[in-house]
């Protein structure tokens, strides 16, 4: 399968969804977006669904490429790593909430097409801010779990707020300190 050929396909994809949402997509338009048959586009993708959950996969696979990143850092410090992985998962939000309407439907953990990649998106950024705070170390009486769970709960707050971007650095060093019990911001891996 030509990969150019299948970045087309889902960049046509992203254009329909943006003008029409999942639902009202057709292979048509998205043959008709490329400047193709629609039997042309069956050569790379399935079905509409199959366009769309592919497309999906990829956002989130991009956007989990930022995130492990910034995690794997380690010359900056944790709190910076934090900020990176949270960074990761705020940026796709503000992205795909900024291009349409219809584009935040690929966000949604509950719709059957995309649900999975949703839930593995998040259980993924999980993990990598778990390994974070289990390597910088966390305030007494919290887990690293529960720290990464915090972090999770906070860039999902910062998604429907006023300036998102200008609050997230902000919100994550003082998280990030809180959590680890010590200023983070001068704490890097091996220190």
């Amino acid at each position: 399968m030509g990969t150019d050929r299948l970045d087309e396909v889902l960049a046509a994809t992203y254009d329909c969804l943006t003008r029409y949402g999942v639902r009202r997509t057709t292979m048509d338009d998205i043959a008709t977006t490329m400047g193709v048959s629609r039997s042309a586009v069956y050569q790379y993708v399935r079905s509409k669904d199959d366009a769309f959950r592919r497309l999906a996969g990829r956002l989130h696979e991009q956007a989990l490429a930022r995130a492990r990143r910034a995690a794997d850092d380690t010359t900056i410090p944790y709190a910076d790593r934090i900020q990176g992985v949270l960074a990761a998962k705020l940026g796709l939000v503000l992205e795909l909430q900024g291009d349409s309407p219809h584009t935040a439907e690929l966000l949604d953990e509950k719709a059957r097409l995309f649900g999975g990649i949703c839930s593995d998106f998040t259980a993924e950024l999980r993990r990598l801010l778990i390994g974070l705070f289990a390597e910088a170390g966390t305030a007494e009486g919290v887990e690293a779990v529960q720290a990464a769970d915090v972090c999770i709960a906070l860039v999902v707050g910062l998604e429907g707020a006023t300036d998102p971007q200008c609050l997230l650095p902000l919100a994550s060093d003082a998280l990030a300190a809180g959590l680890c019990g010590v200023p983070v911001s001068t704490v890097t891996a091996g220190s």
